[in-house]
């Protein structure tokens, strides 16, 4: 940890603010014409996601907070609990599906490496690969000249999820699907 001046906050900084962890998400500075300058600053907790605003005055310091980041590989799903193993030290470590989110749990691929921030050795957040190689096992049929421009067909994919496909493809190939969003990318190579 480091005490930064309150004017030297950027979106994306970390502080220990109020007994508790946040990220900054937007800092405006103000220079108003009658009395000190100021970093007017939208937290976000990172623990529960409440959300604050805060007004820092250029005199004032903050602690700023530097996570460690480390790589831990996905091993099984016990429960309502995810596992998944340090890629150093083969150490195991439990997550709750509600801190990893329903979007990103239904990605999670037996061995797929992940991205864990960590305060104190405690997970703070998790960062999923931003592209994952799914199945199609389902694919609706096409229908002739239903449109004049390209358009997309729903198929469902071996994770359960259902996603829009080109019309050309078929049940069996193997397709690019953003971690972000959920969309069809591109054919998988």
């Amino acid at each position: 940890m480091s005490k930064i001046n309150a004017v030297s906050i950027k979106p994306g900084n970390i502080l220990q603010h109020d007994g508790g962890l946040w990220v900054a998400v937007k800092v405006v500075h103000v220079k108003p014409g009658k009395g000190g300058a100021f970093a007017q600053c939208e937290l976000k907790n990172i623990e529960d996601g409440r959300k604050l605003n805060e007004r820092f005055r250029t005199s004032d310091t903050v602690e700023q907070i530097h996570l460690d980041q480390k790589e831990y590989s996905f091993l099984y799903e016990q429960g309502d609990m995810l596992v998944f193993m340090d890629q150093e030290t083969y150490e195991q470590i439990e997550l709750a599906k509600d801190f990893v989110g329903d979007d990103q749990v239904r990605f999670l691929q037996d061995g797929m490496v992940v991205k864990l921030q960590l305060f104190e050795e405690r997970p703070i957040s998790i960062a999923l690969p931003e592209h994952v190689v799914l199945v199609i096992v389902e694919a609706d049929a096409v229908v002739k000249n239903q449109t004049a421009s390209s358009s997309y067909k729903p198929a469902k994919a071996d994770n359960g999820m259902r996603i829009l496909i080109p019309p050309y493809m078929e049940a069996g190939e193997r397709v690019l699907v953003s971690t972000e969003t959920g969309e069809y990318l591109r054919r998988a190579d």
